[in-house]
Order: C-alpha cells, then sequence, then structure tokens
C-alpha cells in the first residue's frame, strides 16, 4: 500500500488524478478535521473542544446525559449544534466527484450532515448526525431547529425526552453500518482520508 501527503508531494496530486480518472473503486473516510474550514472545532486540535477544556470529555459520555441531562443539552445546544454553518471547498469538492462517478462512498466520523448538504448522496455517518433526534419513549422524529430551540431538555409531545442521534462514549456504534463499511473499505481499490488522525 502506498500514502500519499498531499501536502508535501506534488507527484502526489499527479498520483490521485490518475487514481481518480482511472475507472478505480474509491472510497473516503473523513473526519473533524475536514469541518475545520466551515468554523466547526474539532476535538483534539490547538482549538478544539478538548483542548479548550479537559472536562469536555466527560460531557461526550451517556453517564453524563443519564446523570445531568440539562446539563448534556446545554453543551450540546451550544457546542455542537452550529447554525448558519455552511459546507465547505473540501465538501463541494467531494460532492463533485460523487456526482461525477469519481468516488463511491464517503464514511465519515462528523455529525454535521456537512457532505450531504454540499450535494453527496451516499454517505455513511458512523458517529450519527445532529439534524436526526429521536424521542426515546415513542422514536417520534425531531429535526435540529427544534432541539436547538428547545428550552433546557427537549421534550416530544408525548412527555419522553428526545435524543440526538449521535453516537456518545459508552454507547455502540451501528453494526450494520460498521460491517458495510468494512465491507466497502475491503472492497475498495484506493483509500482517500482526510481531517482525522483515525485515532477515535
Amino acid at each position: 500500500m502506498e500514502v500519499f501527503n498531499f501536502e508535501r508531494d506534488q507527484k502526489a496530486i499527479e498520483n490521485l488524478h490518475e487514481i481518480l480518472f482511472g475507472n478505480y473503486n474509491v472510497v473516503v473516510i473523513t473526519g473533524a478535521g475536514i469541518s475545520t474550514l466551515s468554523g466547526i472545532s474539532d476535538f483534539r486540535g490547538i482549538n478544539g473542544l478538548y483542548a479548550r477544556n479537559p472536562e469536555n470529555i466527560k460531557k461526550f459520555y451517556r453517564e453524563y446525559l443519564e446523570n445531568d441531562p440539562k446539563g448534556f443539552y446545554d453543551f450540546y445546544t451550544s457546542q455542537m449544534m452550529h447554525e448558519g454553518i455552511k459546507p465547505n471547498i473540501v465538501h463541494e469538492v467531494l460532492a463533485k466527484l460523487e456526482e461525477r462517478g469519481l468516488i463511491n462512498l464517503i464514511i465519515t466520523q462528523n455529525i454535521d450532515g456537512l457532505h450531504q448538504k454540499a450535494g453527496s448522496k451516499t454517505v455513511y455517518e458512523i458517529h450519527g448526525s445532529i439534524l436526526r433526534n429521536y424521542c426515546r419513549r415513542c422514536g417520534e422524529f425531531y429535526d435540529a431547529a427544534y432541539v436547538k430551540n428547545s428550552e433546557g431538555i427537549p421534550k416530544c409531545s408525548c412527555g419522553g425526552t428526545i435524543k440526538p442521534d449521535v453516537v456518545l462514549y459508552e454507547e455502540s456504534l451501528d453494526s450494520g453500518l460498521i460491517q458495510k463499511s468494512i465491507q466497502a473499505i475491503s472492497q475498495a481499490d484506493t483509500l482517500i482520508i482526510g481531517g482525522t488522525s483515525l485515532v477515535v
């Protein structure tokens, strides 16, 4: 397997051009670094949520949601839900590449929905999405605006608590989606990784 660093190697850009236009099965993996250009902080970067306050990590745990739901939603709506955020050039280029049949799939760790907003159709969101929210009692769907604009803990009309469809620490990933992602990666001729250290 050959690894190219596009920041340092002009030859890598030429190789990428050859791959994209060479009828290969190309899969893309993206992480938080893709969305920093849109103004969304990553987690571990120099200005990330953890770097600004290491205590923030506890707020990503399911236990925190269960023990202090108001604290969780105060943090979640103020730090994780961003109003007016738009896709950046990376999202747009990936969407165009998919539209032209040059990439087959995006697997993202991001929960911001910006790939789809840019026009990407085939996206596996392995950590979920802030755009989907469900009542924990009856399963009713609520959009991001409803959660963002709720006072305190967002409630369903049935009285149940609404939970974002995002994967918190101590929660399991969707096993079906993970299997589909593993299969897609194993069948790919080329894997492009951007905006993630692959630590998570």
